[in-house]
């Protein structure tokens, strides 16, 4: 990409040119020795918010769960149990920059809670009518689907144009994730852009 020649690795992780990547379509990661690099897939997975799929077993659940929600009352404790596993692409030098993005107000969370403890979210990037999904985690059974269903919700009532996930998955899958190739998904990325919209 051109724009990631135009910078160095380090210039590339301030906010305001990580969410130029993110416009383009791209996203980091970081890989085993720690250094963060920019993918753009040629195939795309996400999820059509005019079509989302809850299965029939998740709703029975959530109608009785003792689940609490609540939408970026501490996203990097999101981001940091997502980076809790014994493999994963996310740094400490990347949280470092996931809080930049915080603090300009681009990156967004929804957090699970059973009583007072943290135990389930997901989190992503946000440029104008564009989600785009980094990672969730659950600490108990379900948590993980049910945050996922509450940002569906929560892109839905904005009015969110496009629910990014990147790869897909067999958990994603169920909801109705489909892979696209990358002219399509453009399409939908800069339609996206036509609307500016506020996540909170």
């Amino acid at each position: 990409m051109n724009e990631e020649k135009s910078f160095s690795k380090k210039e590339l992780l301030n906010p305001d040119k990580m969410i130029l990547m993110y416009a383009r379509g791209a996203f980091p990661m970081a890989d085993e020795s720690g250094e963060i690099n920019w993918y753009f897939p040629e195939v795309r997975t996400i999820i059509p918010l005019d079509d989302f799929n809850i299965p029939r077993s998740l709703k029975k659940f959530l109608s009785v769960s003792d689940f609490k929600y609540k939408i970026d009352s501490d996203p990097l404790a999101v981001i940091k149990s997502c980076a809790h596993r014994e493999t994963t692409w996310i740094s400490e030098e990347l949280i470092s920059a996931y809080n930049g993005l915080i603090n300009a107000g681009h990156l967004h969370s929804v957090e699970v809670y059973r009583g007072d403890e943290l135990v389930g979210g997901l989190y992503g990037v946000t440029y104008r009518g564009a989600f785009f999904g980094e990672s969730m985690f659950s600490k108990v059974e379900q948590a993980s689907k049910c945050a996922l269903v509450k940002l569906v919700h929560r892109l839905i009532e904005k009015k969110y144009t496009l629910l990014d996930v990147q790869y897909q998955t067999d958990h994603l899958k169920m909801f109705g994730a489909k892979e696209i190739p990358l002219d399509e998904f453009e399409k939908i990325l800069y339609a996206s852009y036509k609307s500016e919209i506020s996540f909170n």
